[in-house]
């Protein structure tokens, strides 16, 4: 484990919350973490190099978070849309509380996500496989249950979290400087889940 690397970028996590997109340059980090410009440049090859890290640190992180509350649920679908739901409610979900600064970093890695997705197509694929794979799981189960159909579940997993996050993003990017309206997410979130339960089920 690299603590310095892992250092940089949860410096990067909280500067995208408290900064928005704008505030998050090398030199920013290297001031908020003390660190030397050699130190960061040991790890990461760039700016982009450090969001796709951002990235996978943000989606494991939630990945394992949706796993310890899915620790009570024994239906995969019923997992399945604890996912969704998640993905679309945001941290709030979970239980964070500042929702004005997950709006902000939510908004500006949406951002990011759209222009990797087309510069940096195969790490940032990398980056999202933490969450992919968690919904795959989940749909494997559903299958071995008789509830979800026989299908190529990876790539099925991967339209699923696809259309989820297509969505957010346009949603979190609308708001990015407004609080939400999380009775409007609520209702969103429903509504993607039942696209997405029609599409996977048996």
């Amino acid at each position: 484990m690299d603590e310095r690397r892992d250092h940089i970028v949860k410096a990067a996590y909280e500067l995208l919350a408290s900064e928005g997109l704008e505030g998050l340059t090398i030199r920013s980090v290297l001031a908020y973490t003390g660190l030397a410009r050699r130190a960061f440049y040991e790890r990461f090859a760039s700016k982009d190099d450090l969001v796709l890290a951002v990235f996978q640190f943000t989606l494991a992180d939630a990945a394992k978070r949706f796993a310890g509350h899915m620790r009570a649920l024994e239906c995969p679908t019923d997992r399945l849309r604890l996912i969704v739901t998640g993905i679309v409610m945001g941290h709030g979900f979970l239980g964070d509380n500042d929702q004005w600064q997950e709006n902000r970093r939510a908004a500006a890695l949406s951002r990011e996500h759209l222009r990797l997705a087309e510069a940096r197509p195969a790490q940032l694929q990398h980056a999202i496989e933490p969450l992919v794979s968690l919904i795959a799981q989940q749909l494997s189960a559903g299958v071995g249950a008789g509830l979800v159909r026989e299908a190529n579940i990876e790539r099925m997993a991967l339209l699923v979290y696809n259309l989820v996050s297509t969505t957010v993003h346009s949603q979190l990017i609308a708001e990015e400087r407004i609080l939400p309206d999380l009775e409007d997410r609520a209702r969103l979130a429903e509504d993607i889940w039942q696209f997405c339960l029609r599409a996977v089920a048996a």
